[in-house]
């Protein structure tokens, strides 16, 4: 499985990016997906997953009600709608896929996304 990110990109605080991760390969083993970031210094952190059909997601606190993860499974692609965005959000963005069966975890290999105060 090979995971691509795109749109990234230096954006003012409130406004909004759209995040896309396209997978090829053996899509048809992909299970649950999810994004990720990691800002300068820090760990890498969750900010949102979702299963595979879609119809769960969680998201960390400090995203809820500003961030919508989705996919369309028919495009093998998942998405993530930054809306608010706050310099805080500044971070490599990574996608992220697990598996079925295996659980093995595949990363993209990251956008950057910069929210200029």
């Amino acid at each position: 499985v090979q995971l691509v990110e795109s749109g990234g990109g230096l954006v003012q605080a409130g406004g909004s990016l759209r995040l896309s991760c396209a997978a090829s390969g053996s899509t048809f083993s992909i299970d649950a997906m999810g994004w990720y970031r990691q800002a300068p210094g820090k760990q890498r952190e969750l900010v949102a997953g979702i299963t595979s059909g879609g119809g769960t997601t969680n998201y960390a606190d400090s995203v809820k009600g500003r961030f919508t993860i989705s996919r369309d499974n028919a495009k093998n692609t998942m998405y993530l709608q930054m809306n608010s965005l706050k310099p805080e959000d500044t971070a490599v963005y990574y996608c992220n896929a697990v598996a079925t069966g295996s659980w093995t975890r595949y990363w993209g290999q990251g956008t950057q996304v910069t929210v200029s105060s």
